[in-house]
């Protein structure tokens, strides 16, 4: 049986100790661990084990949009990152609403090495019209349901996926946005559209559906996640909601604290995305909610497309890629600065993301799964979008100037990836 000897490994909460694994499982920790026949890792007292990140909102496009990214391809981008467990969002081709297409998921995740969770329909083909069946994904083993990326228009058919939810324990995810209100949009609408003339997202649309789908959870007592929260508007009403017992949770991604929509004045669409980038009040504020634990999760909404298809500002899709760059950035900006401990950048990249998406905990100590991320906090290196392991490049922090990321990843007791 495969034996791992982590020396001198430091913990988030800055404890040098060893940590053995066995097989899939952490066979011992602490300072006098040691063990002749293990495969050894000196971590110097400078590298950390942080638990197996987790990311509870990609989109591998597999099946059917595999010239963007395939399970296999998004995997090693999340190893790269150091995410030892992902769930992905079901608007592939075909939406995910039936057996067949879960099980494909699942077979083909089997061979990555890690966690990849399928993510089901909330309507049948995600049309927003008849709800799915939602007793056959649980013989299935779906735990989360989403329309992610088009978004349940129907407020009563909403209302139903919830009310169900409450006894079936089915999380219902939503991406906010009410699509009459975009109306073609493709930016923020501000200052930069205007200066572009380009039509403009209304933040309203955001804040609308966020509160909409709070309202419907209360309403039965449901649980209900934010997907993407990117506006001032929409943290005051889930902080509002939270404070008032409403059993809501939601996630950001680090493009929402790192930049605003002064990045689209090059034109460039790699920094599209939907939710778009924002103000800087808007930025501020997702900062501080993260800082806050108003916001839950770190998530990176991993959308690949091709280089063709972001050629075109204009016309191209919106989404950038992210896995590879999530954690450097939360340490960049968050860490490094002083807002976040290690403690805080576990518990939003790992302890929540999986306690949300219902797998086990992860902890570093006997018994538990060897699942977990290596990082050396203080490697300073830039972002080059043609190394990245996606099929896809577009990265909005390309050619950003990092400190921190993951240098080794250890999945099921193997390791997965290393720099």
């Amino acid at each position: 049986m495969k034996r791992l000897l982590f020396k001198n490994a430091r913990l988030a909460s800055g404890k040098i100790t060893n940590v053995l694994t066995e097989g899939s499982l952490i066979k011992a920790v602490g300072e006098s661990v040691n063990l002749a026949d293990a495969e050894i890792i000196d971590c110097e007292g400078r590298l950390y084990l942080l638990n197996g990140l987790c990311d509870m909102h990609v989109h591998f496009r597999d099946p059917g949009q595999t010239h963007k990214e395939d399970i296999l391809t998004g995997a090693d981008a999340a190893k790269a990152g150091g995410f030892t467990a992902v769930a992905c969002m079901p608007n592939t081709t075909p939406v995910v609403d039936n057996e067949d297409t879960i099980r494909y998921i699942q077979n083909k995740a089997d061979k990555t090495g890690i966690d990849i969770v399928p993510i089901a329909c909330v309507t049948k083909g995600m049309k927003g019209e008849a709800l799915a069946d939602f007793d056959k994904y649980l013989t299935l083993g779906i735990k989360v349901i989403s329309d992610d990326g088009r978004p349940v228009k129907n407020a009563e058919l909403m209302r139903q996926a919830l009310e169900k939810s409450v006894s079936n324990g089915l999380l219902v995810t939503s991406h906010c946005e009410d699509l009459d209100i975009i109306n073609g949009g493709i930016i923020n609408k501000g200052e930069v559209s205007r200066t572009l003339g380009v039509k403009g997202m209304d933040r309203a649309s955001e804040d609308y559906i966020t509160a909409r789908e709070i309202a419907l959870a209360a309403s039965c007592g449901a649980r209900i996640h934010i997907c993407h929260v990117s506006t001032k508007g929409s943290v005051n009403i889930i902080r509002a909601a939270k404070r008032d017992g409403v059993k809501v949770t939601c996630e950001t991604a680090p493009h929402y604290f790192t930049f605003t929509d002064d990045k689209l004045l090059k034109r460039d669409a790699d920094y599209r995305m939907n939710p778009p980038l924002r103000e800087e009040s808007d930025r501020k504020a997702i900062e501080q909610a993260v800082i806050d634990g108003t916001i839950d999760c770190i998530v990176t909404d991993h959308a690949p497309h091709t280089a063709e298809e972001k050629a075109d500002f204009l016309t191209a899709p919106n989404g950038v890629v992210g896995l590879e760059t999530s954690l450097a950035a939360v340490l960049t900006k968050l860490y490094h600065t002083g807002k976040l401990s290690l403690l805080d950048v576990e518990r939003i990249m790992s302890k929540n993301p999986r306690s949300i998406t219902g797998l086990p905990e992860l902890k570093i100590d006997e018994g538990y799964p060897a699942d977990f991320t290596v990082v050396d906090t203080d490697l300073e290196w830039t972002v080059d979008k043609d190394k990245l392991h996606s099929k896809s490049k577009n990265s909005v922090f390309k050619g950003e100037h990092m400190k921190g990321r993951a240098v080794m990843t250890v999945s099921k007791g193997e390791i997965v990836y290393s720099l």
